[in-house]
């Protein structure tokens, strides 16, 4: 099982129940596949230019409501390939914009065994 990434801050997230341990991903490496898959440029990953997402896009756009729409087609592009190769059953994107040079994504993902997990991905924009 792989180990969970935090992703407000990128790293990986610590178990608070044994001292040093590094927390599991509790779907099965699916949720740090889908972190990766959103934070990786497209096309800069050197083993396969298919992963990544275009969201890096975004780091210059203004804060307004377009952008949201943008955040979430690019989320779901970059997510789609998990469902097509059969580790997800569905992945939905919403999004929240606080108005303070941030775009929350909140995604939610039900693996291939009907459980369903998520996280929440800072976007920067201006």
């Amino acid at each position: 099982m792989d180990s969970l990434i935090n992703p407000s801050t990128g790293d990986y997230a610590k178990d608070e129940a044994v001292v040093g341990a590094l927390k599991r991903d509790p779907a099965n490496g699916l949720l740090t596949a889908a972190y990766l898959r959103l934070t990786i440029p497209l096309g800069s990953w050197f083993a396969d230019k298919t992963i990544g997402s275009r969201l890096h896009e975004l780091d210059r756009e203004k804060d307004l409501a377009r952008v949201e729409l943008l955040a979430q087609q690019f989320a779901r592009s970059a997510l789609q390939p998990l469902i097509n190769d059969g580790r997800a059953q569905s992945i939905d994107v919403s999004t929240y914009r606080p108005g303070n040079g941030q775009l929350s994504l909140r995604v939610e993902i039900v693996d291939a065994h009907g459980v369903q997990s998520g996280f929440e991905l800072p976007v920067k924009v201006v």
